[in-house]
């Protein structure tokens, strides 16, 4: 990766990303790219002890992890579940595993564990940030709910959304979307769509040549601050939307209309756009 951009935005800081839920049992974050290179800070949440502990194992320099787990303050209750990936604030929905029973055993509860659950705006050791990447087994909307404030200064939200719910109590795509555009986000892109097979059928039965299995089960999907009215964001927050749309999602144009807007403003030379589209076309 180059730091092509970062020199051409000057950033006043390292642009700084929270990942809550960051167990690491999906593969690598959208913003490895960054991190792995020193572009990013991260400031993970996760309250299971045996993941908290792989990742404080792996972590660089430049990532944090605290215990804590997220959302609207106050007593609750976590659901061990036999899959830490299925481990969430809500109980699993009896009802949706019955149409989706290869899930069931991953969703047994094994344990129930009393918290005290912190909120968003009230995590003291939290400096503001940029990107929240978000993904708590239903339970985002409660996070979403008690950090208004900390995500008036954000500008990327990736979050899990369910078409279908899983859990108990889980509130569904249009109700996260309904919040989300309240507080100056619009959706940018799916980073990951998952299709799921309904019962009676499973994927073994079915044959490459054979019906298609269209169910939408969950999706990443990438919120971004509004950038058609942009007047809510100021100089700092574009550079970072910059970054974060080029380095982790590719959005190429949607980091050049940052640049443009910039531009546009005087906080960037000239030919800054046009010096962008070159390095892209250099094969960047």
């Amino acid at each position: 990766m180059s730091r092509f951009l970062v020199n051409l935005l000057q950033p006043l800081r390292t642009t700084h990303v929270v990942d809550v839920g960051a167990n690491p049992i999906d593969g690598d974050p959208p913003y490895k790219p960054m991190l792995s290179q020193g572009l990013c800070e991260v400031t993970g949440f996760e309250p299971q002890a045996q993941a908290l502990a792989e990742l404080n194992l792996r972590k660089g320099p430049h990532e944090t992890y605290l215990p804590y787990a997220l959302g609207r303050g106050g007593a609750a209750e976590l659901h061990i579940c036999h899959y830490s990936g299925w481990t969430s604030l809500l109980k699993p929905r009896a009802a949706a595993l019955e149409v989706f029973p290869q899930f069931q055993r991953n969703a047994t509860v094994e344990s129930v564990v009393a918290l005290q659950t912190q909120r968003l705006d009230d995590v003291a050791e939290l400096p503001a940030f940029d990107m929240l990447k978000i993904d708590v087994q239903g339970a985002e909307l409660e996070v979403f709910e008690s950090g208004r404030e900390r995500l008036k200064h954000a500008v990327v939200i990736q979050t899990e959304i369910s078409f279908i719910a899983l859990y108990e109590q889980q509130p569904n795509f249009g109700a996260i979307d309904q919040v989300l555009r309240g507080m100056g986000f619009v959706p940018h892109c799916f980073a990951h769509i998952k299709h799921w097979p309904i019962a009676p059928l499973t994927a073994s039965h079915i044959t490459a040549a054979g019906p298609q299995l269209n169910q939408l089960l969950e999706a990443d999907m990438v919120y971004v601050k509004d950038f058609v009215q942009p007047v809510a964001m100021d100089n700092e927050q574009l550079k970072h939307l910059c970054l974060l749309m080029h380095h982790c999602y590719r959005s190429f144009d949607l980091s050049a209309r940052c640049i443009d807007l910039l531009q546009q403003r005087g906080a960037l030379p000239s030919d800054a756009l046009q010096r962008y589209v070159d390095h892209l076309n250099a094969g960047a």
